[in-house]
């Protein structure tokens, strides 16, 4: 084992455990003190579950931000995110977080403003209008092949900044098709920079504490905001003189999503998205959008580089039903989609998700107060020892055909799950599969000696200090 921060133990690349047990931070045997637990949280939440919660269906008591319920039985998850949905709304923590960028999106409005941008904004994300993205995102991933193709042989390079850089391409090409207006390295950075400090638990916020006392996080986030702002406001005004010029703006054969977007009525009232609405969900769509199949390409590149079995697999389903010109679906090739799907169950983009009760219920035989903050969390539900069998090893044949039907809907949850289930899934999982097939039909990464793969929680689950690879040519 290499020693780690605190107690948590990471192994390296020199431990052949690694090869089928990737790093995870060790439960600890027992909670926290409160201080102890406020710098952890800020540190990286992953550091701070027990044996116990990887062990148990659910877990209730209190602590210093008030009454917690965690819940992992997929029973209990299902009633909160869909039977009793409506009684957990989003809690004030996820509010104080994400809200100084996505305040008025999707990802955070609640009742009849979220039911009205979903009805708005469903139609954008159909299969059949994803699929029609298919193209772009090839062609995306192919321009990735071309700038690594130029790279020496054996040269190390970060797989996570490279990922952020083509998936961005991918939503410059289907979403924002006129142009971002602002360099790629310049969006790049200011949405680690973003993630990096908003996305810091701070202790003012978990203690419930005013909104204007000042925190450190949204201080550092401030510039990148203030970029997103002005480039988002000029990727409107450009995309909406264009719908000014344009004699039918509404051929959605044609258009692009963000056209769609700001041209989308509610089909049962009419209304469209208001000027902030619209801005709201297309930082959802480049933060959250971008960054989280950024993520998940990652994890997926690091685990094969430790597997070479199950990379070799891969590669010839690849070589096998890839054709020069073709672009697969997500269905299309089954071992790259498990592999993808095994990766996000290991590093769920979103590790927890937090509800906050209205009114009183039960979850199970758990009695719940008005306020009680629920805590779903992806991390530990697709880790948990009743669920999953040998849950810390690496083992796409959990997601092969025959095997995934089994696996309980409630406990294998990377994009949440009921009403408010990942808008752009699909996209998402296309997206994932296409650029991933194209890696591994040109090149091999192998691991980087030296590093230490560490996975932190932030608004999403990454690897610290990006994640370094060496690159061959196949």
């Amino acid at each position: 084992m290499a020693p780690a921060c605190g107690h948590v133990s990471y192994m390296t690349g020199k431990d052949t455990a690694l090869l089928h047990r990737p790093p995870a931070p060790e439960p600890r045997e027992k909670p926290l003190g409160a201080i102890s637990l406020l710098l952890a949280l800020r540190r990286n939440p992953l550091t701070t579950w027990t044996r116990a919660h990887f062990e148990e269906p659910i877990l209730h008591g209190e602590s210093i931000i008030g009454s917690v319920c965690v819940v992992n039985d997929p029973a209990g998850i299902r009633h909160v995110l869909v039977d009793n949905a409506a009684n957990y709304r989003k809690d004030d923590l996820t509010r104080r977080l994400l809200g100084p960028g996505l305040d008025g999106g999707l990802l955070l409005v609640e009742g009849d403003t979220w039911r009205m941008q979903r009805r708005v904004l469903a139609p954008l994300f159909t299969p059949r209008m994803t699929a029609r993205f298919r193209p772009a995102m090839a062609d995306a991933a192919q321009a990735l092949v071309a700038r690594w193709d130029r790279q020496r042989e054996g040269r190390r390079i970060d797989v996570a900044a490279e990922f952020s850089r083509v998936t961005l391409d991918v939503l410059e090409r289907t979403i924002f098709p006129q142009g971002l207006g602002r360099d790629p390295g310049a969006f790049i950075k200011a949405v680690t920079e973003y993630f990096d400090t908003a996305g810091r638990i701070d202790p003012l916020d978990l203690l419930g504490l005013p909104d204007w006392l000042p925190r450190l996080g949204r201080r550092r986030a401030a510039p990148a905001l203030a970029f997103f702002a002005d480039a988002v406001d000029a990727i409107i005004a450009k995309s909406r003189a264009s719908l000014a010029d344009d004699a039918s703006p509404h051929d959605s054969e044609r258009a692009d999503l963000l056209t769609l977007l700001l041209s989308a009525a509610d089909p049962e009232t009419g209304a469209g998205l208001s000027e902030h609405e619209v801005r709201a969900n297309i930082l959802t769509f480049i933060g959250a959008g971008h960054e989280t199949t950024a993520n998940a390409l990652t994890w997926t590149c690091y685990l094969l580089s430790q597997n070479p079995a199950w990379r070799a697999r891969a590669e010839r389903e690849v070589d096998e039903h890839l054709r020069d010109g073709e672009t697969p679906g997500p269905d299309d090739l089954p071992i790259v989609r498990a592999v993808l799907e095994e990766a996000l169950r290991l590093y769920p983009p979103a590790a927890s998700l937090t509800r906050e009760a209205i009114h009183a219920d039960k979850i199970g035989k758990e009695r719940i107060a008005p306020g009680t903050r629920i805590v779903v969390s992806p991390w530990i539900v697709h880790r948990h020892k009743r669920l999953w069998t040998d849950p810390g090893l690496f083992d796409p044949a959990r997601f092969l055909p025959g095997a995934r039907e089994k696996i309980d809907r409630f406990a294998y949850i990377p994009f949440g799950a009921g009403p408010r289930i990942c808008i752009g899934m699909g996209f998402a999982m296309q997206e994932a599969v296409i650029i991933m097939a194209n890696v591994l039909k040109n090149f091999r990464l192998d691991p980087a000696p030296g590093h230490i793969v560490e996975p932190v929680q932030r608004v999403t689950l990454r690897p610290k200090g990006g994640m370094p690879l060496i690159l061959h040519a196949r």
